[in-house]
């Protein structure tokens, strides 16, 4: 990961940590949207890894998809 995409990551890890053990298991997808968020920021980067995460949490109401949704994968 690089050193950016860890600066932006923080606030997610953060999020894991103080707000998800107070939600409790809610989420539509597999894997979870701050599981998902971290993976993509690991895969792609800073920029399309947010671009990813953001794109994710946006389909996550009451009226998107639901199920598996991984990463996709790294382009050349």
């Amino acid at each position: 990961m690089s050193p950016l995409a860890h600066i932006v990551a923080l606030p997610v890890r953060a999020y894991r940590l103080a707000v998800s053990p107070l939600l409790g298991q809610n989420c539509r997808f597999h894997p979870s949207c701050s599981s998902y968020a971290l993976e993509a920021l690991e895969t792609h980067g800073a920029f399309r890894g947010s671009w990813l995460a953001a794109k994710r949490i946006a389909r996550c109401h009451p009226w998107g998809g639901s199920g598996v949704d991984e990463v996709p994968p790294k382009r050349d």
